[in-house]
């Protein structure tokens, strides 16, 4: 954008999730730095943040959405950095870091060593009960196997099976990755998912021999560093703390909660949003943090066919139950962060965090703090339990699964949290389906999209997700 313009450029940004606040705070720092633009944001909830929702139960601190991001995704390091309180991030407590697998009904430790979900130490996954020897000769002898690059996409739990056997698939993979994505493995796009293992079987034909260079090549440049990074960081005051700083650079003005946006509508080189109670108002520029198929509602009257695009990424719902216990009423808790249930132990619950061994500021002394996963694209059904039903599910399973003391205490406290067609799912020709997204976009100059459906899921995606959409706003 020419800064010597006369004209004021003016952008409504629609959703209040980490995508929209994002886009809409580097709109704003634009116009800090001279850039003659002026960001709205229009929510269509009474609260900004999306799933990024903090609260306060029995003294706990509970997250209703993601609890951390990777430190690795420098992006929402980066973001706190420039909202003024970097310092307030913290690290997940890894001295402590393990995580249980339930098999056959008991908890049995995941095996060391393993990056991106590939086995990168061999004595670790050698001794591992998770696996019998033919399991274990069929892993181990992954590098010998001939596996040539597939020139089309196919799901995580095919390309994993191709190199590793079924067994690894379905107590390793399947619940890992449905605990981040709810994702079912067999639908999974490995290309969308994990992009590196793909480009490590091109290069290598074993993912073994991949990454076993890549951690060495990694634990050479560690040594040479002066600090270990935790894998996980958080925010002391919990994500409300970014979300009430970011809203805190906007002008009040400027930003409409209750507000969802009823329709988009192509007014010469800019826009027209239409909503309910209000008159329409006109833009140069519309950025559409929302899930991919409320975009494509939105939009539907001018361009049916990017909206059936945008129709096609499915999407999958979710609960979180925080159940919050006086430390004095449960039986102490297993070592490490939490445990994962693959569905093959025909459970609801799919994973389970130990927040205080996690994140220990979270939880006073006196307290233990568990947080459930349950629903994702294999048991959407669980949204039409009441909150009543769901925490009495959940307060059963543990007992199966920690021992009868933790299903007879009953909690101090809990919070049950629902996110309905929330999680984008990745499926098989994901990135073919957000190829033709971005080509059929380009017909229509000022109008962006940002979100999970596109090019990443956690909290760091989505911010740069947000922020690559203003900076577009401001070509």
């Amino acid at each position: 954008m020419n800064s010597s313009s006369a004209k004021t450029h003016r952008v409504a940004v629609v959703g209040g999730g980490a995508s929209g606040l994002s886009a809409a705070f580097h709109l704003a720092e634009a116009k800090r730095s001279g850039a003659p633009v002026e960001e709205y944001l229009f929510e269509a909830s009474p609260r900004l943040g999306g799933a990024m929702r903090t609260e306060i139960v029995e003294g706990c601190l509970v997250e209703a959405g993601a609890d951390s991001f990777l430190t690795e995704k420098r992006e929402a390091l980066d973001f706190c950095r420039k909202l003024g309180i970097g310092n307030h991030v913290i690290g997940s407590e890894d001295h402590q870091r393990k995580t249980w697998i339930v098999l056959d009904g008991d908890l049995v430790p995941m095996p060391d060593g393993l990056e991106f979900i590939v086995p990168a130490q061999i004595l670790p996954l050698a001794f591992s009960p998770l696996f019998s020897w033919p399991d274990k000769f069929q892993v181990l002898s992954e590098p010998f196997q001939m596996h040539s690059p597939l020139e089309e996409d196919e799901s995580v739990a095919a390309f994993v099976e191709r190199h590793f056997g079924r067994r690894l698939v379905e107590v390793l993979v399947d619940p890992m990755l449905n605990g981040i994505y709810g994702a079912d493995t067999r639908q999974l796009s490995v290309r969308a998912v994990l992009p590196r293992l793909v480009q490590m079987e091109q290069q290598w034909g074993s993912l073994l021999l991949g990454m076993v260079d890549a951690r060495r090549r990694r634990m050479a440049v560690a040594s040479n560093s002066r600090s270990r990074q935790s894998i996980f960081s958080a925010l002391q005051g919990g994500f409300r703390e970014l979300v009430e700083t970011v809203k805190g650079k906007f002008a009040s003005e400027r930003v409409f909660l209750n507000q969802p946006v009823q329709a988009v509508e192509p007014l010469g080189s800019g826009y027209r949003l239409r909503f309910e109670g209000r008159n329409p108002m006109e833009f140069d520029s519309v950025v559409l943090a929302l899930p991919a198929w409320q975009s494509g509602g939105l939009i539907r009257d001018f361009d049916q066919t990017l909206a059936g695009n945008l129709g096609e990424i499915p999407y999958a719902s979710s609960l979180i139950v925080a159940l919050v216990y006086n430390k004095e009423d449960l039986a102490e808790l297993p070592p490490g962060f939490g445990v994962l249930v693959p569905r093959r132990e025909g459970r609801r619950l799919r994973a389970l965090t130990f927040v205080g061994q996690k994140f220990s500021h979270r939880v006073p002394d006196d307290k233990i703090l568990l947080r459930c996963f349950l629903g994702g694209a294999s048991d959407e059904e669980i949204l039409a339990l009441s909150d009543a039903e769901v925490v009495e599910l959940v307060r059963r399973e543990l007992g199966m699964i920690l021992g009868p003391r933790v299903s007879q205490a009953e909690p101090a406290g809990y919070r049950v949290f629902r996110w309905e067609r929330a999680m984008a799912q990745y499926s098989v020709g994901h990135l073919d389906r957000v190829e033709a997204i971005q080509s059929r976009l380009k017909a229509h100059s000022g109008l962006f999209l940002a979100g999970n459906a596109y090019g990443g899921f956690g909290i760091p995606d989505c911010l740069r997700s947000g922020r690559e959409a203003a900076e577009d706003c401001l070509q």
